[in-house]
């Protein structure tokens, strides 16, 4: 995929505009970046998820800024191509406009994202619109947003009523008019989504939302099926890594406490004179320091 050209906002615009799919995936070291671009996705969003599958919390509330940019700046060495977003964590935007530019600041000069994405309408309309014109593009997410999954009643399906449909549809369209140049739609009814697609001018990234959407996007380890936390309705396994990661790891134990790794194959040799002479100085160093003991 070396000749593909790097994904910016007019290519994702004209995208939407040719109804030509939209892939996104979150990633958060650089191996993971690495196999994002050669797969040719199209954006690569390092999510506080990273909080639940790499850091091992059971929300992606406890994650940081410092941890978000290290694992950003990791991900943004991996990429070449694909647009680079950075999720602003539970609490770096919440406060102010001045801590929301702030940190999505920190995001673009120490990882060179090349947007960010923050969760919510209500509040966090004005928290996007003052980075978007601070001159950063801002990603929206609206549907289940897992910062604030408890106030939604936990981690499910949102906007099965009328009334949290028409909610959603009033968030997704603030966030559009503030100048989002995308906004992720989380377990929200294919229904739902179909009937709001129309309104929206701008792309809409679909995870658990139907098939409406321009794209769709998945976090790493629960597509691969590395992670063996919850799985959500959503989610689809299109490989099973957990599986052959235990074998491997398995296998070499095994191999390791019989030694029968490392075999000849897998070590160094040295010219058998080079030894010999080595062994001989070993000799010698031996019975030196006998002699110097010897009382």
């Amino acid at each position: 995929m070396s000749d593909r050209a790097k994904v910016t906002l007019p290519r994702l615009a004209e995208m939407k505009a040719n109804r030509e799919p939209i892939v996104m995936i979150t990633a958060y070291d650089y191996p993971s970046a690495e196999i994002a671009e050669e797969a040719g996705v199209d954006i690569v969003l390092v999510g506080d998820t990273a909080a639940m599958v790499v850091l091992g919390h059971d929300a992606t509330t406890p994650v940081g800024m410092d941890e978000m940019v290290v694992l950003t700046s990791a991900v943004r060495r991996g990429l070449k191509t694909p647009m680079l977003v950075g999720d602003m964590p539970f609490g770096s935007y919440e406060t102010s406009n001045e801590d929301a530019v702030r940190n999505a600041q920190r995001f673009v000069k120490e990882c060179g994202v090349d947007a960010v994405k923050l969760e919510r309408g209500g509040p966090s309309v004005d928290r996007a619109r003052a980075i978007v014109r601070s001159g950063i593009p801002v990603m929206g997410h609206v549907g289940l947003t897992p910062q604030t999954a408890t106030a939604l009643g936990g981690f499910k399906a949102q906007g099965k009523t009328a009334e949290q449909a028409a909610q959603l549809v009033e968030d997704a369209l603030a966030l559009q008019a503030v100048g989002c140049f995308a906004i992720v739609f989380e377990a929200v009814p294919a229904g739902v989504t179909e009937a709001i697609m129309p309104r929206m001018e701008i792309p809409v990234i679909g995870i658990g939302a139907g098939n409406a959407t321009d794209g769709q996007v998945l976090v790493w380890h629960d597509l691969l099926g590395i992670y063996g936390g919850h799985k959500p309705k959503f989610v689809k396994r299109f490989a099973e890594l957990r599986t052959e990661m235990l074998a491997g790891v398995s296998a070499y134990s095994e191999q390791v406490r019989s030694r029968t790794f490392p075999t000849e194959e897998y070590s160094y040799s040295i010219d058998h004179e080079q030894l010999a002479e080595f062994h001989t100085y070993l000799e010698e160093e031996s019975l030196s320091a006998h002699a110097k003991w010897d009382w």
